[in-house]
């Protein structure tokens, strides 16, 4: 690998703050549902106390991959959009184009005004359409004070052997080049300031089972001492470039992801119940591993309308609840969203206690960082991007019986009370 000339941080310069007056309300004229709780309290104290930049501790993430001429994302799995998309809703925005600029903007006031400092890119590869739409990206982030980091994700089977060329390319192209202007810089609670990159499905076995019992090959599956290779390599090429630089597994095998030469833990899944935290934060501690847990609304996956989908086919539930719905009545869709507004609150919640436990760690090492997942995973039916209101819907919309509640924005507004606890 060529040598990497370091970034010289004395010449970075501050944005000035974005004057959120300016900024279209969310929830400006809606009450408060009240009093924050105690636990709310003390990390407001906590947190404030530790970390100067805190919103930039709060991360999107974000997905860069729709495109609407023709159309891509939107039309998988035999969708026929604009009217019939990829998702279980429809998006306030319909299925649009994330190289529009105007998108881009308008996510970015969403963003701002919740509250929330930083995105986290879906990423798939030099040169890859998530990769071209970044400079854009980064440039309408940047006018509202948004920083970017990036999600590798396994765009090749051979990720794991690219793994510090792709944090090189990365940090050189849209860090250096752009003179730091918006590229995410994490501020510990020690003062120490470096980048955090975070990989999805970085540790997995190398074979699985099906429900036949047939044995096959993980394709991305790659040996422990491949990964360790990479990651000593990310840190002897930036060695003298930051204070710390911070690698994230998406993995609950802590020995494997230790011996592998990751910092720690950022698991993805919303399916892990934040009733298991405790046990997957006292178990990172253990290897002295820190751990981010997302805030999350749970799960509930594109409807799969496939008559012979598969002898091994299960369908995707929706959590949390792991409840079937008639999703054309009206209570129904207003029940769901009841369950993912509490999950919201509670994995929030959750992740600041432990994040913030003193026998952990996360506060040994001065280490806070919670994902929020995600802005804009429409797939999958966790988007915090607000969708239409039902009543929105047209009457073609209303037929593919999407799962839209009444209010299309609920999923920001709950984000943006818990956030406002923390007076970011």
């Amino acid at each position: 690998m060529a040598a990497y000339a370091a970034p010289a941080f004395a010449g970075i310069a501050q944005r000035p703050p974005v004057d959120r007056e300016q900024r279209p309300s969310i929830d400006r004229d809606r009450p408060a549902l009240g009093d924050p709780q105690r636990e709310g309290q003390r990390a407001e104290r906590t947190l404030n106390e530790r970390f100067a930049d805190l919103r930039r501790h709060f991360v999107f993430e974000y997905y860069p991959w729709y495109a609407a001429s023709p159309y891509i994302h939107w039309n998988q799995d035999g969708r026929v959009p604009p009217i019939d998309v990829a998702s279980n809703y429809m998006p306030l925005l319909g299925p649009y184009d994330s190289r529009d600029t105007r998108v881009i903007e308008q996510h970015a006031k969403w963003i701002a005004d919740v509250g929330v400092g930083a995105i986290n890119v879906s990423w798939w590869g030099p040169g890859d359409f998530t990769d071209r739409v970044v400079p854009t990206l980064m440039d309408v982030m940047a006018d509202h004070d948004i920083h970017v980091t990036f999600h590798l994700e396994p765009y090749t089977n051979a990720r794991a052997f690219n793994y510090a060329r792709d944090i090189q390319y990365l940090i050189t192209q849209y860090g250096d080049r752009r003179h730091w202007d918006c590229f995410l810089l994490v501020q510990h609670a020690d003062g120490t300031v470096g980048p955090v990159f975070k990989s999805f499905a970085t540790i997995v076995p190398p074979t699985s089972t099906d429900c036949r019992g047939v044995v096959s090959n993980i394709p991305i599956y790659a040996p422990t001492d491949v990964w360790r290779r990479q990651t000593d390599t990310v840190r002897q090429t930036f060695v003298r470039a930051f204070d710390r630089i911070t690698l994230l597994a998406d993995s609950l095998a802590v020995d494997t992801t230790r011996a592998a030469g990751f910092d720690g833990i950022a698991i993805y899944d919303n399916y892990v119940e934040p009733d298991s935290w405790t046990a997957h934060a006292n178990g990172s501690s253990s290897r002295d591993l820190v751990f981010s847990f997302n805030t999350n609304p749970g799960f509930d996956g594109l409807t799969n309308r496939d008559p012979n989908p598969g002898p091994c086919f299960s369908p995707q539930t929706f959590e949390p609840g792991r409840v079937v719905y008639d999703w054309t009545r009206p209570g129904a869709r207003e029940a769901a969203a009841t369950l993912a507004e509490a999950r919201i609150r509670e994995s929030f919640r959750t992740t600041l206690r432990l994040q913030l436990d003193p026998h952990l760690a996360n506060v040994k090492h001065g280490f806070f960082l919670t994902y929020i997942n995600s802005f804009n995973e429409w797939h999958e039916g966790h988007q915090f991007e607000p969708m239409k209101s039902a009543s929105a819907l047209s009457p073609q919309e209303r037929a593919i019986a999407y799962h839209n509640p009444e209010d299309g924005m609920y999923r920001l507004r709950a984000l943006q009370r818990l956030l406002g606890e923390l007076d970011l």
